[in-house]
């Protein structure tokens, strides 16, 4: 016995409804199949390029939350592909570079190279990204090949404290008045001297009108200290841009060119 006609449309309907959600869940993916592990109770994930035995170049991705790396990364990745560099993350969710976080950061490191990748990969920090990445970078210099950053948060004292603070003292399992108290020991704009020593390059793309993110408050005092500290450091600004998706950040024939040749070195 046929359904009726009402019911048949109902069905068409949720049929499409699932379908869509189900596209919405995978639409922002890259369109490349990672190779994904489980380390502990988070998860990495890597883009193999074509490059075999030990010292594999590869760039070291954050933030590797459900979004990202997605479709608007995708002219880099394969850039960095074609040219045998990989990529790769770990995704711990929202962290905020925490002592904690560091350690696990550590664990993934010691796994990709354990997997026959590079002891110096390139890190590139994405938004909140760029902080996780910088505050694994400064606790481990001699790690390090380079960073990279795009539009990065860098400064605990700028997005974090004053869009963010709730994930933040969730982090670090403490409270405004107790994380005030040791804020200036956890923010890596302070702790810069090691990768400085270290001679490890920096490379960040930012726009002028970030309000998100400001320019001044993170990629800019950055940079200041790092020149100051006999380091090499480096910002492409993007005028009139905020804290957006623009092919002046994801299509940086700069910032591109700097990843792949210092994750050959």
């Amino acid at each position: 016995m046929r359904d009726p006609p009402f019911v048949m449309i109902r069905k068409i309907f949720l049929l499409l409804s699932v379908l869509a959600c189900i596209h919405a869940a995978y639409a922002h993916r890259l369109a490349f199949i990672p190779l994904e592990f489980v380390l502990g109770e988070s998860k990495g994930f890597v883009l193999e390029a074509n490059a075999s035995g030990q010292d594999k170049p590869w760039v070291w991705y954050a933030p590797t939350l459900p979004r990202h790396p997605d479709p608007s990364h995708t002219w880099y990745v394969e850039r960095l592909l074609a040219k045998g560099v990989s990529l790769a993350g770990c995704d711990q969710g929202e962290v905020r570079g925490s002592p904690k976080s560091v350690e696990v950061f550590t664990k993934f490191y010691h796994e990709m190279v354990r997997r026959g990748y590079s002891e110096k990969p390139v890190l590139l920090g994405q938004s909140r990204g760029g902080l996780m990445m910088l505050s694994w970078a400064v606790r481990n210099p001699k790690r390090v090949g380079a960073f990279a950053g795009i539009y990065p948060v860098l400064n605990l004292r700028s997005w974090p404290m004053k869009r963010n603070l709730g994930a933040t003292l969730a982090d670090f399992g403490m409270d405004r008045v107790a994380f005030s108290s040791v804020i200036e020991q956890h923010n890596p704009i302070n702790h810069l001297a090691g990768l400085a020593k270290a001679k490890v390059p920096i490379c960040i793309v930012h726009g002028d009108s970030d309000r998100i993110v400001p320019l001044e408050e993170n990629s800019a005092v950055v940079a200041e200290r790092y020149l100051k500290l006999g380091g090499e450091a480096k910002i492409e600004v993007v005028p009139g841009k905020g804290h957006q998706v623009d092919d002046g950040f994801f299509k940086s024939k700069e910032l591109i060119e700097f990843m792949i040749k210092r994750s050959a070195q």
